[in-house]
């Protein structure tokens, strides 16, 4: 079936649904996440963890290398080992899994959707969730790191054809109205823009100094063989604009009510740790990502919603 005719038909109605889940299956998109369920539960942040394992990567490519001075072929090089052409990536595959990544406690129908009618959670509702893990004092969904390596990839390509981040941002929000997001999950998602941007920056930064403030690139050349100049840190690149409780997603017409009302059963967890609610510099980082084509869903940011419409202690 031809994209517009099937965009015709899932405009159609509740028959639609089952089209879309094989759709997003055979399309590649990834889980969506719940990050609202057990957000007060403490859990251990995996930043070394993860950190060493794209180390790690990065270090198997240099020492494997050998087709001389490519930068495009090396990001393609960490992209295979780290991302790859398959629903969830290797890395992203391996947190899910990991026994040494902690993960936030939670189900299917303990989460945000798990009441959800199908038409409204759509293809949340048939495959689940992917796990919330801690990282840079940061809850995010594993998805994210899926986001990192992947789109960041095809951003970092799109970016050296264009040379206007703008730009190559475009195809980004597409895919989070299309097939990856709003089309298929009725969600679309500012904080998988935000990890796709960032993983960009990671790629430019294996090369480019300065594209972490105040760093050198993490590779350099050496006799046509690539050398690990300085360590990746997630810590570069994750912030609270990777949650998508802090940096709320935009959800369609069918789904918003019940994620509204879902947000109301959150007020005594709310109350009992506001801090995991709140982000002190929201707006700053709104400004900074703006470009990449963020929505401005701050009426939906927890602490704000919830301060408005939790009953009165």
């Amino acid at each position: 079936m031809a994209i517009t005719a099937l965009v015709s038909a899932l405009a159609t109605g509740r028959k639609a649904v089952l089209l879309m889940v094989a759709l997003a299956a055979s399309s590649a998109a990834g889980y969506e996440i719940d990050p609202y369920t057990n957000r007060d539960v403490d859990i251990a942040d995996s930043l070394a963890v993860l950190d060493a394992k794209v180390n790690e990567a990065l270090d198997e490519v240099a020492a494997s290398w050998s087709v001389g001075e490519d930068e495009w072929q090396i990001a393609m090089a960490v992209y295979r080992r780290l991302g790859g052409l398959h629903w969830v990536d290797r890395l992203e595959r391996w947190a899910m899994n990991a026994a040494a990544v902690e993960k936030v406690p939670n189900t299917r129908d303990q989460s945000v959707v798990g009441d959800f009618p199908l038409h409204a959670a759509r293809v949340a509702w048939v495959f689940g969730f992917g796990p919330t893990i801690h990282v840079n004092d940061v809850y995010m969904g594993t998805d994210k790191i899926g986001h990192f390596f992947s789109q960041g990839r095809k951003f970092y390509g799109r970016y050296r054809r264009l040379r206007d981040e703008a730009r190559a941002a475009r195809w980004s929000v597409v895919t989070e109205v299309g097939l990856f997001g709003r089309l298929t999950t009725g969600v679309r998602s500012n904080a998988d823009l935000v990890a796709n941007y960032e993983g960009y920056r990671f790629y430019r930064s294996l090369f480019e100094d300065g594209i972490v403030p105040g760093k050198a690139a993490i590779l350099g050349w050496h006799d046509d063989v690539p050398v690990r100049q300085r360590p990746f840190t997630w810590a570069d690149h994750v912030n609270a604009f990777w949650d998508e409780a802090l940096n709320p997603n935009a959800y369609s017409a069918a789904l918003l009510p019940y994620v509204k009302e879902r947000l109301l059963r959150l007020c005594d967890d709310f109350v009992r740790r506001p801090e995991r609610y709140e982000v002190p510099d929201a707006d700053a980082l709104f400004e900074r990502y703006r470009h990449i084509g963020l929505l401005d869903t701050s009426a939906l940011r927890p602490a704000r919603f919830l301060a408005a419409h939790c009953p009165a202690r």
